[in-house]
């Protein structure tokens, strides 16, 4: 008796949520939140919300970085109230769905037989009057099939409707927006971000993450080989695009995937994906008299509004060199300890400085990559499509018509919910069919007459 009166209760409750202002208020608390996640920045550090978020200073603004850490405004869309918000909006979609939409979708589909005029209280489009035939219950009955309507008849009186996907839409909408939610609250939990700076011929292991899910797992079973960096440059020097030539190995060491990646062309394995991001020049490779080998650390500087990357290379005492690099495809610019030109040279040329030879045998460079896992991101695209395929199927228009007998007369009666002028093309066809068949039926009989006659 305990677990009948529980059941009963339970649904009940759920029954409740099938109600549209508290939707309509659901979902205006979804949007507060999204706008507080817009407005402070999400996934930063304490020292950053203190100095942004100061607790003294209240006039610049109303949120301090102790209730951003209180209520979890710092990573939004991970805390457990706004996942119960979104669990409490599915649950109302759902229950909306079964228990409202559901019902009215199995109505549409009965058919409603109207017997005399005082049957049918609703509005309609349209009411016609016509003679009572002998074939007037099968020649409407055709001329409806031949506008592509659902026909019942009983007795002298016919039933029709059209259009009834266009009553599924709304179930395929609230289905789509489930969908996209349970998309998000899996990327939420499960998803994962990493950022790699990972210099030429490099192996790798996904280790700097940014942002990680309470759920996410790591593949610590994947290793990463950039293989190779390169850079196309454009006639002005400007930079066209960069590239990287990534291998992902097992850990028995087997090439699982490989692929040259740039910025928007990712490499994508399983649920990992791998975006280009950054790049950088690291240090020098010098051969000093073809014996010792030197390397030196390059910083990035900037000259004349331009970026490079420099490093010093002490002679004696009191002389030493500057070695500048712009990019890697232009030479490599040497300067005195005053600043002034030396000369250019390109790598693997030598020079000499106090009789010394000095080859710039490689220049190091590093590719900056991202490293993102989101299980959830083809649920969300995939209920994304069912809204859009519902969108389209909201167009079609539910149209519904009556033919009845009453006396000597037949009732024409019909209703649509949308799309009048296209309803007004379908009873001008039927009338057409229907008149013509009627006409050429009454000849027919006419001439049948006449011959029996003589």
């Amino acid at each position: 008796m305990i677990t009948f009166d529980f059941k009963n209760i339970l649904w009940n409750f759920v029954k409740r949520l099938a109600n549209l202002n508290l939707s309509i208020f659901i979902l205006f608390l979804i949007s507060i939140c999204c706008i507080l996640g817009s407005l402070i920045e999400q996934d930063q550090s304490l020292l950053y919300y203190q100095a942004n978020y100061p607790v003294s200073n209240v006039n610049s603004s109303i949120v301090n970085w102790k209730l951003i850490y209180l209520f979890g405004l710092d990573h939004v869309f991970q805390t457990w109230w706004f996942l119960l918000i979104l669990v409490i909006f599915i649950l109302t979609l759902l229950s909306c769905t079964f228990f409202t939409q559901l019902p009215s979708l199995k109505n549409a589909r009965r058919w409603k037989f109207i017997h005399n005029k005082y049957y049918l209280n609703r509005s309609l489009s349209f009411k016609e009057s016509y003679r009572s035939e002998n074939n007037s219950l099968i020649v409407m009955i055709y001329s409806l099939v031949s506008s592509d309507f659902f026909v019942f008849s009983q007795d002298y009186s016919i039933y029709s409707y059209k259009g009834l996907y266009g009553r599924v839409s709304p179930v395929f909408v609230h289905f789509s927006i489930v969908t996209i939610l349970l998309g998000s609250m899996l990327s939420f939990l499960s998803s994962f971000v990493a950022q790699e700076i990972v210099p030429n011929g490099e192996i790798f292991h996904i280790r700097n993450i940014v942002h990680s899910g309470l759920l996410s797992s790591f593949p610590a079973n994947i290793f990463g080989f950039v293989e190779n960096f390169s850079i196309d440059y454009n006639i002005d020097g400007s930079i066209k695009q960069f590239f990287s030539k990534l291998s992902l190995i097992s850990s028995q060491g087997q090439i699982i995937s490989s692929q040259t990646i740039a910025v928007n062309k990712p490499l994508n394995y399983r649920h990992l994906t791998f975006y280009q991001t950054d790049w950088q020049i690291n240090s020098l490779k010098i051969c000093l008299s073809d014996i010792n080998i030197l390397q030196k650390k390059l910083f990035k500087a900037i000259i004349n509004n331009k970026d490079c990357w420099l490093c010093k290379i002490v002679i004696d005492n009191h002389k030493q060199i500057l070695l500048v690099v712009f990019d890697l495809n232009s030479p490599i610019f040497l300067f005195n300890s005053e600043g002034l030109l030396m000369g250019t040279f390109l790598t693997n040329q030598p020079f000499y400085i106090n009789d010394v030879s000095f080859i710039i045998n490689e220049i190091f460079t590093s590719t900056g990559l991202q490293i993102k896992m989101d299980s959830g991101i083809f649920i969300v695209y995939l209920g994304f499509f069912v809204l859009m395929l519902s969108t389209v199927l909201s167009y079609l228009s539910y149209s519904q018509i009556w033919f009845y007998r009453v006396s000597d007369l037949f009732q024409f009666l019909g209703s649509t919910n949308r799309a009048v002028f296209f309803f007004e093309e379908n009873i001008f066809y039927i009338n057409f069919v229907y008149n013509s068949l009627i006409s050429y039926s009454n000849k027919c009989h006419v001439f049948l007459r006449y011959s029996i006659l003589k």
